[in-house]
């Protein structure tokens, strides 16, 4: 919910913006820079607000090394899974 309500808010903004404050385009004193590098930023800030979340995987198992064993002809550590 707060992610969609996030990019509908940045959407709106950037609507009223680009409607309310027409004027003549120009190149002058880098302007041309300053809104690609403008669109660039915000399109950075939109696209992390609704992207997905990382996956972990389930129950937050993790591998490790146990406790060292004999078999007989050598020590070993067996890799153990654990979870939550």
């Amino acid at each position: 919910m707060t992610r969609t309500f996030t990019a509908f808010a940045a959407a709106a903004t950037m609507a009223v913006v680009a409607v309310g404050a027409p004027t003549q385009a120009s190149a002058q004193r880098g302007a041309v820079a300053a809104g690609i590098i403008g669109g660039l930023a915000a399109g950075a800030i939109i696209g992390s607000a609704i992207a997905a979340p990382p996956y972990y995987g389930p129950g937050g198992c993790y591998w490790t090394r146990g406790e060292p064993v004999w078999d007989g002809y050598r020590w070993y550590r067996p890799r153990l899974q654990v979870c939550n």
